[in-house]
């Protein structure tokens, strides 16, 4: 949309950003621009400077509770075109603009936190050939003798951290823009296939390669896909461009099977790929029960070759040669197996549920073999001792289906408190299905949420690195380790915390890197809140805490730092309370907020309604800690009321069909989303929790024609209830494009047919709705990407 920034401006044309973190997911998105490092620019400060009314959405309903988290990495990253006074407004005051909505009148109160410590090391960093020589107070003696070659690079007291490992990775193999040609990382040939490699689909071409640079990934373990029991062998890559520019030179440490090493070298370990659960149950038709008998029958002829070959050996020991073969039994299909059996390759494992896990144990005791990691463990707080049952000690966890609704943003914390190695990726997925460039926000959001400080940046960094077999050579910033280590513009838990380099084997990755210029709070590690309670709750209520809140008819919220008011305009601006000192030496704040029935009765930040301390009325208090009261936000694009878990059909309300679509034979008219709402899903009452008070939701389709959406309140229970739905019809809702949409005619045959609805003369129902738009009464919402099609429609809106 950047592209076209002045003439959507010209056109009073709004734009809906799907995240603020960008991505070329698709080949319409191939122009994003994707901020700093690698641009000054991004998407939103483009639009924003030419006076383009902005709202970030999301895609799936789960994010709305990260609202406040996007809006503000947003203005992050681009601190001189948005203020947070703008951060605010894509999330509030702009998304009621667009959807005609009335000004929100919820407030939403948001607690102080406590800080935490981290141990680190001050001084410089000495690069030299691919390693770090030396950290810390370097001896000039040891500089002198570089003379003229050394260069100097000085980063005014930046944080540095190793390189990030991404553990769980498919880039190269899933390319983007996504295309067909590109698209290597399943195999359908067989639900178990152990000689299926991922290097033989790494495209070293991917357009994320260096985008996932840019955000201080250093290096990843590529695995083949999660369609199979048994879906192959990984590898773990460093993503630096090489001189001979194949996927196999940037592999680190081959195992002797691809270069022939000599067999005494220190072991190369060999990784693996597994799979339980719906993944290979959708793609073969089968159940868990026929996944486990994959996985036993495939482990069965490895340790057949296994036996043979150990059988064979002893005999060679002993001499007796007679009738030996002229080589040691081999099996090409199933070597990798015998490696695993062997204590020689590191299996992982996509798997989301106990269900699977507890035959998971068996398979690894039935046939003697340990699991390095299981990916996607959203509920191993849950059952932790049943991880400590599995051959060998419990594997590292890697923490949108049904096998993840029991997922917590505490179960990094609590798996952490039991004694597991906790490593981060890409939330619900992996890349490119979420952008391992934004890894580091994972870590941000677990630190957040309970994990202790050095813990969280080790998740991204240090464990990985070392789960996966390389704790001698990456995860540290320490002499003789590889020297791929990351400068950040701000402390790298902070939010919107970004690279000012990536270095690989010492070698400056970003040419002409653009630096932002964070503010000191940004600095320090950020505050947090005591989460014991709401850990324990989740637990004890396994993985389902009540999310309902107590309601009270009045409550007073005081030691109020700040509060954010609404302007004439529709924006908001902060009101700043007064400090004061206390007894306990904490800083106090004379802010005072006093709320009932719904309606702000009194406030210190408000002249025309002050509140008066001795006259307050003796009802409950809640002391902020020095917070702030803020409008409640509102959410858009990931169907919640809509949509609770996305891959069970039962739990939607489905897809809506086109009043053209020759399959729906009933009156031809636009499906209407308050006629679908389900209230009370979990991912509504987080976000209402994390202060999203409103969404937008708009029928799911398939079809170019989306329908009418609805604004609603999450915080309802049904749609019954009084101020449930705020507004039943909030716009007119249609899809253009085919990257991403299959069953669509071409993109001149849907622009040509919305052409033909908007101007025609007929008094259909459908037509009836266009009207309504051209008249003014409604939005057009129009979901696209590219710039091209952009384009298109404005010339449509001219004419």
């Amino acid at each position: 949309a950047h592209l076209l920034a002045k003439q959507l401006a010209d056109a009073r044309v709004g734009i809906i950003v799907s995240r603020a973190r960008s991505f070329p997911m698709t080949w319409d998105a191939r122009r994003m621009l994707p901020g700093p490092p690698l641009t000054w620019d991004t998407n939103i400060s483009v639009l924003l400077r030419h006076g383009v009314t902005v709202g970030v959405g999301i895609l799936e309903g789960w994010e709305a509770r990260n609202t406040r988290f996007e809006v503000a990495w947003a203005a992050l990253q681009a601190p001189g075109d948005i203020s947070k006074e703008d951060a605010l407004a894509l999330a509030s005051s702009n998304l009621e603009k667009i959807f005609g909505l009335p000004g929100s009148g919820d407030f939403v109160a948001y607690k102080g936190g406590d800080m935490f410590d981290l141990e680190m090391v001050r001084g410089d960093i000495l690069l030299e050939g691919g390693l770090i020589k030396a950290v810390g107070s370097i001896p000039k003696k040891l500089l002198a003798k570089f003379g003229n070659d050394l260069i100097q690079t000085d980063v005014n007291g930046a944080w540095v951290t190793p390189g990030i490992f991404d553990l769980h990775s498919h880039i190269g193999v899933v390319s983007v823009p996504e295309l067909r040609g590109s698209h290597d990382v399943n195999s359908h040939k067989g639900i178990a296939q152990p000689w299926m490699r991922s290097l033989d689909g790494i495209n070293v071409f991917d357009s994320a390669l260096p985008l996932s640079i840019s955000g201080g990934v250093t290096s990843s373990l590529v695995f083949p896909g999660s369609a199979n029991a048994i879906g192959g062998q990984a590898y773990v890559i460093k993503l630096r461009r090489t001189e001979e520019g194949s996927p196999m030179s940037m592999v680190l440490e081959p195992p002797f099977s691809l270069n022939t090493t000599s067999p005494t070298d220190p072991p190369h370990w060999r990784h693996m790929k597994h799979a339980t659960g719906e993944n290979p149950n959708h793609a073969y038709g089968s159940t868990r029960m026929d996944t486990m008998w994959a996985l036993r029958q495939a482990y069965n002829e490895a340790r057949k070759v296994l036996k043979a070959q150990d059988e064979y050996c002893a005999k060679a020991d002993a001499g007796f040669w007679e009738g030996l073969a002229a080589e040691v039994p081999k099996d090409i299909k199933w070597e990798a197996l015998v490696d695993v059996l062997r204590g020689k390759a590191k299996v992982n494992i996509h798997s989301y549920s106990p269900s699977d896990w507890d035959g998971l144990a068996r398979l690894t005791h039935e046939f003697k073999f340990h699991i390095t990691a299981i990916h996607h463990a959203h509920s191993a707080y849950l059952v932790p001792q049943l991880l400590e049952k599995f051959y060998g000690g419990k594997p590292a966890v890697a923490l949108y289906k049904q096998e993840a609704y029991l997922g917590s943003e505490f179960a990094p914390k609590l798996m952490n408190e039991g004694g597991f190695r906790v490593v981060l990726k890409v939330t619900q997925s992996d890349h490119p299905l979420l952008d391992s460039r934004y890894l580091l926000w994972e870590a941000q959001q677990a630190h957040r949420y309970g994990l202790p400080l050095n813990k969280a940046l080790q998740a991204v960094t240090t464990t990985p690195a070392d789960v996966a077999g390389f704790g001698h050579r990456l995860g540290y910033v320490q002499p003789g380790y590889d020297a791929d280590i990351v400068v950040w513009d701000s402390h790298p838990l902070s939010l919107g915390a970004t690279p000012q380099q990536v270095y690989i084997d010492g070698i400056p990755q970003i040419e002409q890197p653009k630096k932002v210029l964070k503010p000191e709070v940004l600095q320090h590690p950020p505050r947090n809140p005591d989460w014991d309670k709401e850990a324990r709750e989740v637990v004890k209520y396994r993985g389902l805490p009540h999310l309902k809140g107590n309601k009270v008819d009045e409550v007073i919220l005081y030691n109020v730092k700040s509060a954010w008011e609404r302007q004439p305009s529709g924006r908001f601006i902060e009101v700043q309370a007064q400090a004061q000192p206390s007894m306990n030496g904490r800083v106090q704040y004379d802010g005072i907020m006093h709320f009932a029935d719904g309606n702000l009765v009194c406030s210190s930040f408000r002249p025309d309604l002050l509140c008066h301390g001795n006259s307050l009325p003796d009802i409950p208090r809640i002391d902020l800690e020095g917070g702030t009261v803020g409008p409640g936000l509102t959410s858009f694009g990931g169907y919640l009321g809509v949509v609770e878990i996305d891959q069970e059909p039962s739990t939607n309300d489905g897809d809506s069909y086109g009043p053209f679509d020759n399959e729906f034979a009933v009156v031809a008219d636009l499906s209407r989303a308050v006629d679908g709402l389900s209230f009370e899903g979990r991912d509504m009452l987080l976000a209402y929790r994390a202060g999203v008070t409103t969404s937008v939701a708009s029928p799911r389709t398939r079809t170019m024609f989306s329908g009418l959406s609805v604004a609603l309140n999450d915080g309802a229970s049904h749609s019954l209830e009084n101020g449930a739905i705020i507004k039943n019809i909030t716009a007119v809702h249609v899809v253009i494009g085919v990257s991403y949409i299959t069953s669509q005619p071409s993109v001149s045959t849907q622009i040509g047919l919305l052409r033909q609805i908007i101007l025609s003369k007929d008094d259909s129902k459908v037509t009836g709705w266009f009207k309504a738009v051209l008249e003014g009464e409604l939005p057009l919402i129009v979901h696209t990407q590219g710039a091209d099609i952009m384009a298109k429609l404005l010339a449509l809106k001219a004419e």
